[in-house]
């Protein structure tokens, strides 16, 4: 065995490859609806599939990222490509699905992220941003790659922010030794939840103080 490499659980493996597949599935289908070509489709699911988890290999040094080490993932990501190439005329509102869908790989991420870097023996506050970068990562790649303003950048969505706690929460039940399947379901759904509740309801987050700058 590796130094310094915790192998994964079987649970911890079905986690990232359902995140990863979920995020690929909204990369695919923004990628269709830019009228990208199937291999642009299929680069743009290997990126928001996989861009999260090579940046937390990066961050925890983890050599070669697992975006280009585990053939695994790399088949769930180009899989969720193929697969939405032939299936999206069926998807109505792809808009909505597109949200959905990164909604529950920025859940499932968030729980891969933070619980990765914590088996790695960083300290708690290094695992809630390496954690918070996990779950945002690839949906910004995607929306860079596709000529769009990133999510945690619009209109002051609520889409850091329920990453964020959801990290927090997964180190702190963590270092409580507590962090078994259940709490590990309850983390996703809630930042499941409350992700798509933001956007039901328009939350936002606090903007700048209306006013004229200067003197």
């Amino acid at each position: 065995m590796m130094a310094g490499v915790t192998p994964a659980l079987p649970l911890e493996q079905t986690i990232e490859l359902l995140a990863v597949f979920c995020a690929a599935l909204s990369g695919g289908l923004s990628g269709v609806r830019k009228n990208f070509d199937l291999f642009g489709v299929l680069v743009l699911s290997w990126a928001t599939g996989l861009g999260g988890g090579m940046l937390r290999d990066v961050l925890i040094g983890v050599t070669p990222p697992v975006g280009i080490a585990d053939w695994r993932l790399m088949v769930a990501a180009l899989g969720a490509g193929v697969l939405i190439s032939f299936a999206h005329p069926r998807l109505g509102r792809m808009r909505r699905v597109v949200i959905v869908l990164d909604a529950g790989a920025l859940a499932l991420f968030v729980l891969v992220g933070t619980t990765k870097a914590l088996d790695l023996g960083v300290g708690m506050l290094a695992a809630v941003v390496v954690g918070l970068l996990t779950g945002i990562g690839g949906g910004v790649l995607r929306d860079v790659l596709t000529g769009e303003v990133p999510l945690i950048l619009q209109d002051r969505q609520l889409y850091a922010i329920p990453a964020l706690l959801g990290a927090v929460a997964t180190a702190g039940v963590w270092y409580a030794d507590a962090l078994g399947a259940a709490a590990q379901v309850v983390i996703v759904a809630l930042v499941f939840g409350f992700r798509l509740l933001s956007l039901r309801l328009g939350w936002t987050a606090p903007g700048p103080r209306s006013g004229t700058m200067g003197g």
